[in-house]
């Protein structure tokens, strides 16, 4: 099959279009005929070899997909072969064709084009075992999400808007800012321009923020902290600002706040079962009543994996980049 390859960590071009072994349908798992792929930043940190492989996963590059099921390994059941599906992956999706666990695998929602499907199933999963799961966001709580235009920013926005909690966001363009206030965010902080722990101190008249979902790390800690509410929660998912920062752990005991990090790549497939079975229950119904949409910013040929990858890097886009297989 044809697949993108990764023969040597690097930039962009690092990405190689190969012929590669087609995967089989193992006990458990369904063999999906690939239509698009989603691209992530976790793919451009694999590409420059900052993130390992987990141990059983597929070395070459993509955690979601959408397509049609080729094959039902043993012990499948509750699917046909051509039904559309789109999946969440351990690794792989830029390829033809992909094998995974029937637990990570979810309908395409009603709706919704199989084409644009592969945009949901990482935001998704991602949002909700986070910022619901994990952190226990509730109506009428504020809900800060840092990187309000990316992919996951932009599910956050919406996710967090249909359960009444009020969403601020941060973003480096008006143009970004604009879109997401579109989404539903109330209030958005230009992180170029102003000081988004005075701007969410002003906005919640002195509450802070009780869910801060947050993708910088590091270069963050201190100010998320500052930022948080009484009895808030911060979930790191991402490193972009740095790993090693110093933490005022009084101000975190006098606000009875919690720090979690989480990944979701690693976890065994177990869990990510749990948490695609309740983005199943939770998320599908709003998709697809159309109050929840994936916001897609560009698509390229799964040969132009480079350009989306460069397109990534520069951060320009609103929402995902998708690679279109077939």
């Amino acid at each position: 099959m044809r697949a993108i390859t990764l023969p040597e960590f690097g930039g962009p071009e690092a990405l190689v279009p190969a012929e590669v072994e087609a995967p089989a349908a193992g006990p458990g798992e369904l063999l999906i005929d690939v239509v698009t792929a989603g691209v992530n930043r976790a793919d451009v940190l694999q590409r420059q070899g900052h993130y390992r492989v987990p141990e059983g996963g597929s070395p070459l590059p993509g955690l979601e997909v959408s397509g049609t099921v080729a094959a039902l390994g043993e012990e499948v059941t509750g699917w046909s072969v051509g039904d559309p599906v789109c999946a969440l992956l351990t690794g792989g999706g830029y390829a033809e064709q992909v094998a995974v666990p029937a637990g990570q695998v979810l309908p395409v929602p009603t709706g919704i084009d199989v084409r644009d499907a592969a945009a949901l199933p990482e935001v998704a999963c991602t949002v909700w075992s986070n910022v619901f799961l994990t952190a226990n966001l509730q109506p009428g709580e504020v809900l800060l999400v840092h990187g309000g235009s990316s992919g996951i920013g932009t599910m956050a926005i919406q996710l967090g808007r249909e359960v009444g909690a009020h969403v601020v966001v941060t973003a480096g363009t008006p143009e970004k800012l604009a879109f997401c206030a579109e989404l539903g965010a109330e209030v958005g902080i230009n992180y170029r321009e102003e000081d988004f722990v005075e701007q969410v101190r002003v906005a919640t008249e002195g509450h802070g923020a009780d869910v801060i979902l947050d993708s910088i790390g590091a270069k963050y800690l201190a100010r998320n902290v500052e930022t948080l509410a009484v009895n808030g929660r911060m979930v790191v998912i991402g490193l972009q600002g740095g790993t090693k920062a110093e933490l005022n752990i009084g101000q975190l005991l006098a606000k009875r706040a919690a720090i979690i990090g989480t990944t979701l790549r690693a976890r065994p497939a177990a869990e990510k079962a749990t948490i695609v079975a309740a983005v199943r229950e939770h998320v599908w119904p709003l998709v697809e009543d159309g109050r929840v949409r994936p916001i897609i910013h560009e698509r390229f040929p799964l040969d132009r994996a480079a350009d989306a990858h460069r397109l990534m890097e520069e951060s320009s886009h609103i929402g995902k980049i998708l690679l279109d297989v077939r």
